[in-house]
């Protein structure tokens, strides 16, 4: 081992250091971001679950409160009207999604500034 004038070992302190500083850049990021993406994954399965719930009791109201409207040859209409409610939440999704790239297009990061 090299020691230096001062009487340290400069290889123990440069092991020391780049360990320090893989872990400072490394570890610590990824735990950050399996956190984000741990909660991002249960809020995206608790919307999609209760979308279905919510789609199950439009199509449940549909057939229950009517009356007689959508019975006999008429009974799958509300399973039409359903899906077609789904749908336009699908296509509002995507719209929603789409506008938001071609903002974040346009937006130059701080980190991009020269």
């Amino acid at each position: 081992m090299a020691n230096d004038s001062a009487g340290g070992t400069t290889v123990t302190e440069l092991k020391e250091l780049l360990v320090t500083y893989a872990r400072q850049q490394t570890v610590d990021p990824v735990k950050a971001l399996g956190r984000y993406l741990g909660f991002g994954l249960a809020g995206a399965a608790m919307v999609g679950l209760s979308s279905v719930f919510l789609a199950l009791g439009l199509l449940r109201l549909l057939q229950t409160e009517t009356g007689s409207t959508f019975t006999g040859n008429l009974s799958w209409v509300p399973y039409l009207l359903v899906l077609v409610v789904v749908g336009l939440g699908l296509l509002v999704i995507l719209l929603t999604i789409r506008r938001a790239q071609r903002q974040n297009r346009g937006v130059v990061h701080e980190s991009e500034v020269p």
